[in-house]
């Protein structure tokens, strides 16, 4: 008999261009509100960008941060504090020794506003206009760092950095590091904040994003025949894992378990990943195997599709190949946006809220499902009672990354 702990999450937050908490961007989902808008950035128009939509949040962390602080964090960092504040408090802020308690918080890029203002500045201005904080304000530890400071995490601070599959990654070390029994509780997540210039023309120029520019509200449309890129996000997702035994014991509200996780690279090109599915269809088999679950088990998936011609095919793919036909999927990405590398945090948190709440978001503008999907994508919400889902992601090198999610 396993003596391991089982997993569960008792904290949830979150920012996103649904909302400014966890509860707002779930309901965000629910209602099928679109977070994607017209991007009228100066800087669109200085280097006449090809991509002129974005989706950026709905709530500024400088509303809620205090000024003071949110001066001395890159914006990546600040969504990161307020989702991982609003975590916290969500899981009533457990009592827990420092050294038992760790921050895994992944981000794709980290502070490269930072880092692009202050190469500007020091180029315009000179070595003295230049922040004595640049270093801590750009490095992609960051996040992890500023939220592991302000909770006193003396357990492990850690960053996966993996694209698009970090929010994801962070979640399953997190997993394995309470499992070991190095720490009892973990904040864990992903953040990202990288609507400027060059991310933007360094995606338009891979041919990535979405050119819908005369049609926001319709330009993510992942496994939609018509589909023709991502639009850029940006935001945070936090959740806090703990042991259930000690959850139970200071009678924790408990949204459910993190049952099972899978990680894998399909080492076949830096940014596509592998056409027939086989990477992520191993990571899905690893993390079933992790939960004790069969693939019968499984009634939803939240997939990473993107929008991206190639990617949701491959995708649909990597879940007929682990899963078979029958789940029902959906993809929050249609609503939100790509938010890189807090992608996987925030769809983790929305896996688990379908299964509690036994409904799943619909995929907003599947107008025609694209043929060679064969998955039962969910085009409007339904309702479904689930005891166990898969929330997938990848991400640029290979990364794939799987999480099972099941019934408190």
């Amino acid at each position: 008999m396993s003596t391991e702990p089982t997993v569960v999450v008792t904290g949830i937050g979150a920012t996103t261009p649904l909302g400014g908490t966890a509860p707002e961007t779930w309901q965000g989902m629910l209602d099928g509100r679109i977070g994607v808008t017209s991007l009228t950035a100066p800087w669109v128009d200085r280097f006449d960008l090809p991509v002129r939509i974005h989706a950026p949040l709905a709530v500024e962390p400088t509303e809620i941060l205090p000024r003071v602080e949110a001066r001395r964090l890159d914006r990546c960092q600040q969504v990161a504090m307020v989702a991982a504040r609003e975590a916290w408090a969500d899981a009533g802020a457990p009592e827990v020794e420092p050294e038992r308690l760790g921050t895994v918080i992944g981000t794709g890029i980290g502070g490269a506003l930072t880092l692009l203002d202050q190469d500007d500045l020091l180029e315009t201005a000179g070595l003295r206009k230049v922040a004595v904080l640049t270093i801590p304000m750009l490095m992609p530890n960051g996040p992890a760092a500023a939220v592991g400071l302000w909770a006193k995490a003396r357990g492990g601070v850690h960053a996966p950095v993996s694209a698009c599959a970090s929010g994801a990654e962070a979640l399953a070390w997190a997993f394995k590091l309470i499992k070991s029994g190095d720490i009892d509780v973990a904040i864990a997540g992903g953040a990202e904040a990288c609507i400027t210039a060059l991310p933007v023309a360094g995606f338009s120029q891979m041919r990535a994003m979405s050119t819908r520019n005369d049609d926001p509200a319709h330009a993510s449309r992942p496994f939609d025949r018509d589909r023709d890129g991502f639009i850029l996000g940006e935001g945070a997702g936090m959740l806090v894992l703990e042991r259930e035994e000690s959850a139970r014991a200071r009678g924790a509200k408990i949204y459910g378990v993190l049952a099972g996780v899978g990680m894998s690279n399909d080492a076949y090109h830096i940014t596509a990943g592998e056409p027939e599915g086989e990477g992520g269809a191993r990571a899905i088999v690893s993390a079933l195997k992790s939960a004790g679950l069969s693939a019968s088990d499984i009634g939803h998936v939240n997939a990473h599709a993107t929008s991206t011609p190639v990617g949701d095919l491959a995708e649909s793919k990597t879940i007929r190949r682990a899963l078979g036909d029958h789940p029902v999927v959906t993809a929050t990405k249609s609503m939100t946006g790509h938010l890189l590398g807090a992608a996987g945090a925030v769809e983790a948190i929305a896996t688990m809220l379908a299964i509690r709440d036994g409904v799943v978001p619909g995929t907003r503008n599947l107008d025609n499902q694209d043929p060679e999907i064969e998955l039962d994508v969910a085009a409007k919400n339904r309702e479904v009672s689930l005891d166990a889902a898969v929330s997938d992601s990848f991400g640029f090198g290979g990364h794939n990354v799987a999480l099972v999610f099941t019934k408190a």
